[in-house]
């Protein structure tokens, strides 16, 4: 099915009724400004060379695509994992970060500052900070903070400032009201490295574009695993959703199943309403009075009361569906994963593993379907949060 979806935004940012750019007056500048810098060097070839060259030499792309022999047996399809787990700093946050590092080195900036639930995206931005050497800042809810405390670590001896944000619920969509307030006043020489498909306008198109790689190297990847070319499922977890919509980029054009999973306490596309949230107008948690509401999840990068609002427009035309999972169900998939395939994946993935592990064998999945299933992050910094969980139920995850 090719529908018009996830091409370039219109002029406002806006994909179909949802995207957009809400910001305060002191904040359109900038956006305008990072619109125009990113149009420039996307269609600069020398700027994409070198982002190639960093992802390929320093990130390690290509990502393998790696058959899941021993499930597949079990369940009785054929399940192939896009491994962003592989990827340097263990995740697919590393494609986004090194193409704003240099679009910020580009533009002359000398300090990013970043939002981040899980840290995996704050791990990435000091990452490439270092790399490039530019100062970096990160915003990280307090109780964030306490069940990622591995990657707190990670990001100081990295040189970053890891500020904790003990407003709200103290999770990553207060993280990241904060990261907006503290670029009003710093426009000059920093930017800010938003780490999903949201936020106002042009970031949840720069992001996508940035992330797409995930997809096109599946696509072709999936072309030479199938000999079908292309799979009958492709799934990834969502909170604001920029792996999967990287994933989904790949494949929006084929004939193949795009579904996102979400967390059952944080599922915007499931339980929301439009709304605005972070500068753009998309599928919200709120209550009748249009307050956000606050989402529930065991995985801190899925934590988030909203969702990008393309992600928004993919469910609105129906070309994407959109999946919820438990907490209960995401710890099974962990211990399954890991001892069927011999891979401990991020809590966040592990919404996706969940939802082929519900779904095979009935007639949401059936028996013979080719499934792709994004890994975007490996579980290393859930290990202190699952040992605790295990001491409190008498057993492993």
């Amino acid at each position: 099915m090719t529908m018009s979806v996830m091409r370039d935004p219109a002029a406002a940012g806006r994909f179909g009724a949802f995207g957009g750019r809400f910001v305060p007056e002191s904040l359109v500048p900038a956006c305008e400004a990072l619109e125009e810098a990113f149009r420039e060097a996307w269609a600069d070839p020398a700027f994409r060379g070198q982002l190639d060259m960093f992802r390929t030499v320093y990130a390690g792309r290509p990502t393998a695509l790696t058959p899941a022999w021993n499930l597949s047996a079990e369940l009785g399809i054929t399940l192939l994992l896009k491994r962003e787990d592989l990827a340097h700093t263990g995740s697919h946050k590393i494609n986004n970060v090194l193409g704003q590092a240099l679009l910020a080195r580009r533009m002359g900036k000398t300090r990013l500052i970043a939002e981040t639930g899980a840290g995996q995206h704050g791990v990435a931005t000091a990452t490439a900070a270092a790399l490039f050497g530019l100062r970096a800042t990160v915003y990280m809810g307090e109780r964030d903070i306490e069940r990622q405390a591995l990657n707190v670590f990670r990001m100081t001896l990295l040189g970053a400032e890891v500020v904790p944000v003990t407003s709200g619920s103290r999770t990553l969509k207060d993280a990241t009201n904060e990261a907006l307030r503290q670029w009003v006043a710093a426009v000059e020489d920093t930017h800010f490295c938003l780490g999903s498909v949201a936020g106002p306008h042009p970031y949840p198109w720069m992001v996508r574009e940035f992330q797409r790689v995930i997809g096109e190297e599946a696509r072709r990847q999936c072309a030479a695993e199938l000999s079908t070319g292309v799979p009958d499922v492709v799934v990834a977890c969502v909170g604001g959703g920029s792996n999967a919509a990287g994933t989904f980029a790949g494949f929006v054009g084929t004939g193949a199943r795009l579904v996102g999973v979400e967390a059952a306490g944080g599922a915007a596309m499931t339980h929301g309403t439009p709304g605005i949230v972070h500068g753009s107008r998309s599928m919200v948690l709120q209550d009748d009075e249009g307050q956000i509401a606050e989402a529930q999840s065991i995985a801190a990068g899925l934590d988030y009361p909203g969702i990008g609002p393309e992600h928004a427009q993919l469910g609105a035309a129906g070309r994407a569906e959109y999946q919820t999972v438990t907490d209960g169900e995401v710890l099974t998939a962990v211990r399954r994963l890991a001892r069927a395939e011999g891979i401990i994946c991020a809590l966040e993935s592990a919404h996706a593993v969940a939802w082929v592990l519900r779904a095979a064998g009935t007639d949401e999945l059936p028996h013979g379907s080719t499934v792709l299933l994004t890994l975007s992050g490996r579980g290393d910094k859930d290990m202190i949060q699952l040992s605790d969980m295990a001491a409190l139920t008498g057993g492993p995850a």
